[in-house]
């Protein structure tokens, strides 16, 4: 293999991961009009059982021969994705999406920190938070907040450091594989949340195909790519980069709606991007 194909082998994980951040904003934004016809536990069960459906009928994981340990990895997988998703959602019920966006990713960061390798790593984490802490509202008053949002959010971010851990071991399967059956387990455990909250209102027509499309969206396509970048990025570098969604959103917005960055989320993003080199150099 010579030098170019071996760096763009290490380059592709990375590349996938952009892409699931550009991919998981506009998701989360479609699955929204959810709410008002299916609520927040429907929305999440059309997310993960969709997406399930889906990459079942694409991949077809019952053709392999799973080892017991194999399975368990998959149950664990889905079961930090069913949770990170309902938790999610249930979190936007009554909190912005920036604000829910930044105490979620509490979690990922939390988990790199403990996972950190050096000063290097550590370093890298605290220049990410404080990006984060510049680019979203999170300087609003405490006390307007909703406690049970902020709870939600709260344990949204724990099962997001659970399923970054979780999809590192799951990963060492096919990644097709992987995604398909650990959402097929996340849509089971989901399953009697959704049914009892929206009951009937999952069977209307339109609610379905907005509910396939939200799932294309926000599931199949980002978590394929995140799946195929968790083969290969550590653990710890991968929580840090994930602080890039929330700036990868505020750049869409200034070179696609053309809206204004101002100084302090200009200033959020260099930190981001500088916290990005941190962690992937030395990996």
């Amino acid at each position: 293999m010579s030098v170019s194909q071996s760096r763009s082998r290490a380059v592709l994980p990375y590349l996938a991961l952009v892409a699931a951040f550009v991919m998981l904003p506009l998701g989360t934004a479609f699955s929204k009009q959810l709410f008002p016809l299916v609520g927040a536990a429907g929305t999440a069960f059309y997310r993960v059982g969709f997406a399930a459906f889906i990459l079942l009928l694409l991949w077809r994981p019952w053709r392999r021969a799973w080892s017991r340990q194999e399975l368990l990895s998959m149950v664990a997988y889905g079961g930090a994705l069913s949770g990170m998703t309902l938790c999610f959602f249930m979190a936007l019920r009554t909190l912005p999406l920036g604000i829910t966006l930044a105490i979620e990713l509490l979690g990922p960061l939390a988990m790199s920190a403990l996972y950190a390798r050096s000063l290097r790593n550590l370093l890298s984490v605290c220049l990410a938070l404080g990006g984060v802490g510049l680019l979203l509202p999170i300087r609003q008053d405490i006390n307007s907040l909703d406690p049970i949002g902020v709870g939600f959010a709260l344990a949204a971010g724990a099962f997001w450091a659970l399923y970054i851990i979780c999809g590192a071991r799951a990963a060492q399967v096919h990644p097709g594989h992987a995604v398909s059956l650990g959402l097929c387990f996340a849509a089971l455990i989901i399953a009697p949340f959704g049914i009892s909250s929206a009951g009937v209102s999952l069977l209307m027509p339109s609610s379905i195909l907005l509910g396939l499309v939200a799932a294309a969206i926000s599931a199949v396509i980002p978590y394929s790519l995140e799946m195929v970048a968790l083969r290969s990025i550590p653990k710890p570098v991968f929580g840090v980069l994930l602080a890039a969604e929330p700036a990868m959103g505020s750049l869409i917005g200034a070179l696609w709606l053309l809206e204004a960055l101002s100084l302090s989320q200009i200033t959020a993003i260099v930190l981001i991007v500088l916290a990005g080199i941190g962690a992937v150099s030395r990996t």
